[in-house]
């Protein structure tokens, strides 16, 4: 599993890449493996308002179908289409090209309540236990 040291995390594993005042949205290597193969994306669309710790976006796989959270409080800026195209990205390169959105942070506090890859990488720890 990977955790990289430059993205905030949540408990419901997905992840944030701050950017200025943006941040690119994913879902963690270890929420890509225990779906296992992604088969269908649905994003929110560009314009949309997103509040920290709601859905706003869905993950379905050959498994299950699993909600993903905004991590921060803001407007979606951009989506990756490419996911809709090829939704196994999200299985490939879950912190790269499988990205799903990005967003304009309304309020940079929302960041502060998000796990650092330590404490991820504890969350996930205790969960395979």
């Amino acid at each position: 599993m990977e955790y990289p040291s430059d993205l905030k995390y949540m408990s419901t594993h997905e992840w944030i890449r701050v950017v200025g005042d943006k941040g690119v949205v994913g879902i963690s290597d270890f929420a890509q493996h225990e779906l296992s193969d992604v088969v269908y994306v649905e994003l929110p669309s560009v314009g949309d308002d997103v509040t920290a710790g709601n859905q706003c976006a869905v993950v379905e796989s050959v498994k299950s179908a699993s909600d993903i959270y905004s991590p921060v409080t803001g407007s979606i800026t951009r989506v990756n289409e490419e996911v809709n195209n090829a939704p196994d990205t999200v299985n490939k390169d879950p912190y790269g090209e499988g990205w799903l959105f990005e967003v304009d942070i309304e309020d940079p506090s929302d960041l502060d309540i998000l796990m650092d890859a330590k404490a991820y990488k504890k969350q996930v720890e205790s969960e395979k236990a």
